[in-house]
């Protein structure tokens, strides 16, 4: 699976949590972890300068609270930069070659992300490395206990939304491709689900008859059972965004993953995409991978 992982925290969107944690991610097939937090620069003078005050308060912070849960399975490292968030996300998953970036994201509607931008946007349309978003309230409300588990089974079963699009089909061969690669079971269960709604949105296939959807999903099935993934499979009627998070809801799903050639383009500006919707709406992790056009 992911072997390689780089988490991003503010301290406040609950994932400095998972410096507690080291050990169970470890067993979710995680071999390097990599701390990040950012600290802005300091601004006050007339030239912008490291706030070195701030970074040696973090880095004091994340090595304090590595250091209580020590393990042998794991390689941690701690990196705490003065910048821009985005640009030195970016920086530290090359330095590393992370597999998978993990940040955090607060619920926020459409307008306001359109004006203020956001993290986990501005780094799904500049980086090929996949996301795994996660809500701070979430992480924040989990007891020790089910956190424990959470990070255990981080993606042994996954939510693939599908509706015969190039950016569903590439979703798709990118969870076959990690199945193929991981050294162990941690992607084990996967729930392909084909929402049929005519919304009128422009990215929505031509009308698909339940037969035509069910006969597709069957040789998708076929296709993912052969790298060893228990696979479901449901054609659906309904709204797609609320079908989804509904069908999360008793799926018994670790994330849902999704695909998107427009997050952060121009599209998106015109009409928000069912992907970008998922990621503003879903309580549940959700796990992004960029598409090649993005």
């Amino acid at each position: 699976m992911f072997e390689r992982v780089l988490i991003c925290t503010d301290f406040s969107d609950g994932l400095y949590r998972l410096t507690h944690f080291v050990s169970s991610l470890a067993i979710a097939g995680i071999k390097q972890i990599v701390f990040l937090h950012t600290v802005p620069l300091w601004e006050k003078g007339v030239i912008p300068r490291v706030d070195s005050e701030k970074v040696e308060q973090a880095q004091t912070r994340l090595r304090e609270a590595v250091g209580k849960n020590p393990t042998d399975d794991i390689e941690v490292k701690i990196e705490v930069q003065s910048g821009k968030p985005v640009a030195t996300i970016l920086k530290v998953a090359q330095t590393y070659q992370s597999q998978l970036i993990v940040v955090g994201s607060q619920s926020r509607s459409s307008l306001t992300e359109k004006v203020v931008g956001s993290t986990m946007v501005n780094l799904s349309r500049q980086t090929k490395i996949p996301l795994l978003i996660m809500r701070p309230q979430l992480i924040s409300a989990y007891t020790n206990e089910e956190l424990t588990l959470r990070c255990q089974h981080l993606f042994r079963s996954l939510l693939l939304p599908y509706n015969g699009s190039q950016v569903a089909n590439y979703l798709v061969q990118q969870v076959k491709q990690l199945a193929q690669q991981q050294s162990g079971k941690f992607l084990q269960q996967c729930k392909l689900c084909w929402i049929l709604e005519n919304s009128g949105r422009r990215e929505a296939p031509v009308k698909i008859l339940p037969q035509q959807a069910d006969k597709t999903l069957s040789q998708i099935k076929a296709d993912l059972e052969a790298v060893n993934l228990q696979v479901e499979t449901e054609a659906r009627e309904g709204s797609s965004v609320n079908t989804i998070l509904d069908m999360a809801t008793m799926a018994d799903i670790s994330a849902i993953a999704v695909s998107s050639g427009t997050i952060g383009k121009l599209q998106e500006w015109l009409i928000s995409s069912f992907t970008a919707e998922i990621l503003r709406q879903s309580w549940y992790p959700v796990l992004f991978f960029p598409s090649q056009d993005s």
